[in-house]
């Protein structure tokens, strides 16, 4: 992965995809105040070093008839890692789980579920989560409402007003993070 050191351009780029992944590359170089081609080439390189991960869509989750969302609290009676690993990837495969956080404290991962109804929930819950190898409990809370779900990062555009060494600080957790996935 090659490293590269994050401008206000860089940011500038970054920011706006994370706003609106489908904008043209004329208008984010409009925006970042560069002729479109270096643009191109800095999304590109972006993209190669992983800060840009992919590009989707913002799907309404109602509107395709899930009716409710949840987060389960998941207790496992193993942290070992060979268990906690086994969990995640059984996690990957129900297509109901949008999101798994390992968390530290009493609860070791929290999930976000989506169910059409309340029962739908209660029937995965029964019948996949709870009955799962390692699973020792599981707490649920119902979404009443979302009142902020905003994907993405803060991004700084200008690093002279972000903390002095927090921007090149989270560059290189990033890339020994990535470093070591590899």
């Amino acid at each position: 992965m090659a490293r590269i050191k994050l401008d206000r351009i860089d940011r500038q780029i970054l920011r706006d995809l994370q706003t609106d992944g489908r904008m043209t590359n004329v208008e984010l170089a409009r925006r970042a105040g560069i002729s479109p081609p270096p643009c191109l080439r800095r999304v590109r390189a972006l993209e190669k070093a992983g800060f840009i991960r992919g590009y989707h869509a913002d799907i309404d989750s109602e509107a395709l008839g899930f009716g409710v969302t949840v987060f389960a609290q998941v207790g496992l009676n193993s942290q070992a890692e060979a268990d906690l690993e086994a969990f995640e990837a059984l996690v990957a495969q129900w297509p109901q789980v949008s999101e798994c956080h390992m968390l530290a404290g009493e609860t070791d991962f929290l999930l976000k579920i989506y169910a059409e109804d309340w029962d739908g929930y209660q029937r995965f819950l029964t019948t996949q989560l709870t009955p799962a190898p390692n699973v020792g409990h599981v707490k649920s809370a119902l979404a009443i409402r979302s009142s902020k779900c905003v994907p993405g990062v803060p991004i700084d555009v200008d690093p002279a007003t972000a903390k002095p060494q927090a921007a090149s600080v989270a560059v290189e957790r990033y890339a020994a993070k990535k470093k070591r996935s590899a």
